[in-house]
């Protein structure tokens, strides 16, 4: 029987895993999205277009592979239904090839009034959310007090989702609220309803599965399938920089939990890393950069969120971060995105160790969020050309493979794929997998 691969994020989201999935889609029959929602964004360009998903797993672009959405994700069905007309602009019709799995969790317009409630209550201590709902909706499904894709058509449903919108709104007057004090996506609660309410046609007219067995069963037709992950592993809920993570399990235990899989069929893993880093939103980042480097980074690598537009914050490679997500996801290939990024850099660094009250560590320390932390960092000479274009990794200058080289002598794991644009085209595959 075959097993089910895993891609996902090994930084704090944002690593380029759209691309990579679309590249890798033409190796397998299905794409999977195990967890998340419309927090994430993947982006994909070629043929000179750019192309941003949020829910819909990044294989939708081939025709012929079949796109799971697995019950571990959240669907916000007016974004969902927003999403397919995009697709559909650029001749991508969703009817064959999409598949959504009945216990996936519906995010409600009040799981976002209750969103920017929460954030807005918390103040200087927010935690930089999204505001997609993503949270309040993790927190009923664990409360097991929310709405499922397979509730839409349950006699039932309107008495289900006025029960659930009317606690919301008494939570929301518990923090000083009501719900006329937030707009969302610049509408007022009542006219973003209805557009939402209106898009549960759209969501209740795509091919609505039983995804365990739907996957399972293709596992035993001896069909291949691609797990994909959204976020990044440093933000899991579990093993992230809490709490300035989201609110899922970003990791590959996640896949098992997110599609209904057992553990024994996952299969590689391809983790996807940045050859730096950035973040969104608050939270620790030991190396964050605040100098004109750091800017350059930003500006070349256009590091501004695909969901949010938000400024990303960019530092340095870290290594004991990318050792510690190599270790919890069971790393099998390394991807690393946006080396180009890198092109105009005379010098480049990278964080070998942390310094932690004049000590030096590689392990992440439990209080990540407290203690005051100083990358102890190696320079690494730049190589200051153009790898566009570039197809082969013997072509690549020999500084930029000590990189890679080192990088893969700390880690233990190698390089698969090596990213030097945008573009789907212009990825180097360093080892045959």
């Amino acid at each position: 029987m075959n097993k089910i691969d895993v891609l996902l994020g090994l930084q704090w989201g944002d690593e380029g895993k759209g691309k990579i999935v679309d590249v890798l889609t033409p190796r397998y029959d299905i794409i999977a999205r195990f967890q998340g929602g419309p927090n994430a964004g993947h982006t994909l360009e070629f043929n000179g277009i750019k192309h941003v998903l949020h829910i819909i797993p990044s294989g939708i672009f081939h025709k012929e592979k079949q796109n799971v959405i697995g019950n571990g994700v959240l669907i916000e069905p007016y974004i969902f239904e927003k999403e397919i007309l995009a697709l559909r602009e650029k001749g991508v019709d969703v009817k064959e090839n999409l598949f959504v799995s009945k216990k996936a969790h519906l995010i409600l317009p009040s799981h976002r009034m209750l969103d920017a409630a929460n954030e807005t209550y918390k103040g200087v201590s927010k935690i930089g959310s999204t505001l997609k709902g993503i949270g309040p909706t993790y927190t009923d499904k664990i409360a097991r007090l929310g709405l499922r894709v397979g509730d839409v058509n349950s006699k039932d449903w309107s008495k289900k989702y006025i029960a659930l919108k009317d606690s919301h709104l008494r939570l929301l007057n518990s923090l000083g609220f009501t719900y006329n004090s937030f707009q969302i996506d610049g509408l007022n609660f009542d006219d973003y309803e209805r557009k939402w309410l209106r898009a549960l046609d759209t969501l209740a007219k795509i091919n609505l599965i039983d995804s365990e067995y739907f996957l399972n069963e293709a596992l035993k037709d001896g069909k291949k399938i691609l797990a994909e992950g959204a976020q990044g592993s440093m933000l899991d809920i579990d093993f992230g920089s809490y709490p300035f993570v989201t609110s899922s399990n970003t990791i590959t235990a996640g896949v098992c939990s997110g599609l209904g899989v057992s553990p024994s069929k996952i299969g590689n893993v391809f983790g996807v890393c940045k050859a730096y880093c950035t973040r969104v939103g608050s939270g620790p980042f030991p190396t964050e950069l605040f100098d004109k480097d750091g800017d350059k980074m930003r500006d070349v690598g256009r590091e501004f969120g695909s969901t949010t537009g938000r400024p990303r914050r960019c530092g340095w490679m870290d290594i004991p971060a990318l050792n510690y997500a190599c270790m919890l996801n069971g790393v099998t290939h390394l991807i690393l995105m946006k080396i180009d990024v890198l092109n105009a850099f005379k010098e480049i660094k990278m964080c070998l160790n942390y310094s932690i009250d004049g000590v030096e560590t590689n392990k992440i320390p439990y209080d990540l969020n407290s203690v005051e932390i100083s990358p102890v960092l190696k320079n690494y000479e730049g190589w200051k050309k153009n790898l566009e274009g570039i197809d082969t990794y013997d072509k690549l200058p020999s500084q930029v493979k000590l990189y890679i080289d080192t990088i893969e002598e700390i880690t233990g794991v190698p390089v698969a794929f090596i990213s030097t644009s945008p573009d789907r085209k212009d990825t180097i595959c360093k080892i045959q997998i």
